[in-house]
């Protein structure tokens, strides 16, 4: 009777939190205040504390635990022996209210936050192919440069010289530069793993993710070298209260390039330079060949080494992931879903006229 009174309540709950969240939404300037500049800064280091020190993903038995409850719940709901399919439910409902409850108070509020824009005090610049034009130039002939100085001849790619493990270390030291310009971007006591989940994650067409019960930013270990150094520097964007995809992309990119290792800052750029090609190309298809033309056939032979790996693992349920997480985050805030991904090139000009970046 206990556990059905309780089960009541949380599923109750579930739905007052459901409209909580919904009107504290309308209020970023609350959360900026209460939560963003106060309370979850607290969480987040309190949870890379206790679980930062251990050498596995925390975060990845915990989801596992999850889904084997799931299971189990699919298999009492279809065949039932002593509870009711209501009291199943109920249960399981209860269930979801807790992780619910869990994953806001931990992180999810940071959905409601005011635009990075706003904390930055960025001008508003127009997002026109002449400004596209302009920094998509300076961005090549710095990828360019950094390809010169890694690789022997420019139509060779360039290939990171140490393990995977060292890169997910060297990580801190792009936000350690970074937090001189910019303090609220410091980052102490790191907790960046591999998942245990790598290959799944892969099938999945996910390069990383950040969990909020635990703090922990998962990284998935099976990508290439050139690719991990900016997903790690996302994910950890994630972990700092950066919400939004493309935002997270834009501060990943910004550690990153103010990172001391030149593998870092070549990853960076490779990866801004794709972004940059995919907006002109939705300009002008013959504009963007012409950039095409200039970019160095070493940086082309990185962008088809990701683009290769990706295709091996292509799968009839990838689009159905996908849907699910673009649904995600249409519902909390992110308008755009999967596509604010691409939406780091506005951010970035904006941000060059305020903090010029040094392409030279």
């Amino acid at each position: 009777m206990y556990k059905e009174k309780r089960n009541i309540l949380l599923s109750v709950f579930l739905f007052l939190q459901i409209g909580l969240i919904a009107l504290l939404s309308q209020y970023p300037s609350f959360i900026d205040g209460y939560y963003v500049n106060g309370i979850y800064p607290l969480i987040s280091k309190t949870l890379r504390l206790l679980t930062g020190w251990i050498p596995f993903s925390i975060g990845d038995i915990i989801y596992a635990l999850l889904i084997l409850l799931i299971l189990r719940f699919i298999q009492q709901l279809i065949f039932p022996k002593t509870k009711k399919r209501k009291t199943i439910l109920l249960g399981f409902v209860a269930g979801i209210s807790l992780f619910y409850f869990f994953f806001y108070l931990f992180w999810g509020l940071n959905y409601s936050r005011s635009p990075i824009s706003k904390s930055l005090a960025l001008e508003k610049e127009d997002f026109n192919i002449v400004a596209l034009e302009s920094i998509t130039e300076q961005i090549l002939s710095k990828t360019a440069k950094l390809h010169t100085s890694l690789a022997d001849h420019d139509t060779m790619a360039v290939e990171i010289t140490y393990s995977k493990n060292k890169i997910l270390q060297l990580t801190k030291t792009g936000y350690d530069n970074l937090s001189k310009q910019l303090p609220e971007f410091s980052y102490k006591r790191p907790s960046i793993k591999k998942s245990l989940f790598s290959l799944p994650l892969t099938y999945m067409g996910f390069a990383g993710y950040f969990n909020p019960l635990t703090g922990e930013a998962q990284v998935d270990h099976l990508i290439p070298k050139i690719n991990l150094p900016f997903t790690c520097s996302h994910e950890v964007a994630h972990q700092l209260g950066i919400a939004s995809e493309s935002e997270a992309n834009f501060i990943g990119f910004l550690a990153s390039q103010a990172h001391d290792d030149p593998y870092f800052q070549y990853a960076a750029y490779l990866l801004v330079l794709r972004y940059a090609l995919m907006d002109i190309r939705r300009y002008d298809k013959d504009l963007f060949l012409v950039y095409l033309e200039k970019v160095p056939k070493g940086v082309l032979k990185n962008m088809r080494e990701s683009d290769e790996f990706w295709r091996q693992y292509e799968n009839p349920l990838e689009p159905l992931f996908k849907l699910f997480y673009d649904n995600f985050l249409k519902y909390n805030q992110q308008e755009h879903g999967l596509k604010s991904y691409n939406q780091i090139m506005g951010l970035l000009i904006s941000y060059h006229k305020s903090y010029p970046l040094n392409f030279n």
